[in-house]
């Protein structure tokens, strides 16, 4: 009997906002289509960014490295929506062997993300940036393309990977799961106030694992960061809010600050 062709599905494009940074992957991954009528709904309030994510859905049980044939056939729809963004993302590189296993996958990645830092310069839009077990191939890639307005998503490399990153003047979101993550507890010691934002990744990433998370548990990333730096929650809110505003400057048309 043959085999049945599956139908080809929709580049994995991934809306979010950057601040509470509202997203769905795994089996929760929207296509900008619904992100849409959410932004209309929300004017001001989910603010979106469109990319071509690394890792793509090929059924609900299977994934795979991105290709150049996936952001071929997600440009357009960014293009027409270039407008209403305020950043390109979530975008990056994803080694985790499992999806990237040989040197032909990890050099798509890099071709796509290539061609990703190229699209946000010509929008003059920042970067919402995904590594996942590439921390310095992604950082390296980034410098070497001149990426400037660079937000680095639950970074889950060495520190001293990532202060070559805050060399370069790119940001670090730091996601609740730090209170049971000992390398999200080590980054945020090593990392300056001034590098950071907060992000929730929900349903991802959450206090509790496995664990649907929310957009209100970016409070609990807030308070964990102050105690580890020893300094009022205050503080974290009011300097990551402006560092927020740094890396995304569209946000000051939304906000009342």
């Amino acid at each position: 009997m043959p085999a049945r062709k599956r139908n080809p599905r929709p580049p994995r494009l991934f809306p979010s906002a950057p601040g509470a940074v509202w997203r769905r992957r795994g089996r929760w991954t929207v296509t900008a289509t619904s992100l849409r009528p959410a932004s209309r709904r929300f004017p001001g309030f989910v603010l979106p960014c469109l990319g071509v994510h690394p890792v793509q859905e090929v059924s609900p049980e299977e994934q795979r490295s991105v290709t150049l044939k996936d952001l071929d056939a997600a440009l357009p729809l960014i293009e027409l929506y270039k407008d209403k963004l305020v950043g390109i993302g979530e975008v990056g590189l994803d080694f985790t062997p499992r999806f990237a296993s040989t040197d032909e996958q990890k050099e798509g990645q890099r071709q796509v993300l290539i061609k990703q830092i190229e699209l946000a310069r010509r929008l003059d839009l920042p970067l919402n940036v995904h590594s996942r077990s590439a921390g310095r191939p992604t950082i390296n890639l980034l410098k070497e393309q001149g990426a400037t307005k660079v937000l680095l998503h639950a970074f889950d490399g060495k520190p001293s990977v990532a202060m070559e990153g805050v060399k370069a003047g790119y940001f670090f979101s730091i996601p609740p799961s730090i209170i049971r993550s000992e390398q999200k507890q080590k980054l945020v010691k090593l990392l300056p106030l001034e590098s950071m934002c907060l992000e929730t990744d929900s349903p991802a990433l959450g206090p509790e694992k496995q664990v649907r998370n929310e957009p209100k548990n970016i409070y609990v990333a807030a308070e964990y960061i102050a105690k580890i730096k020893g300094i009022p929650v205050e503080e974290v809110i009011e300097v990551t809010t402006q560092n927020a505003l740094k890396v995304f400057p569209k946000l000051r048309n939304f906000l009342r600050i």
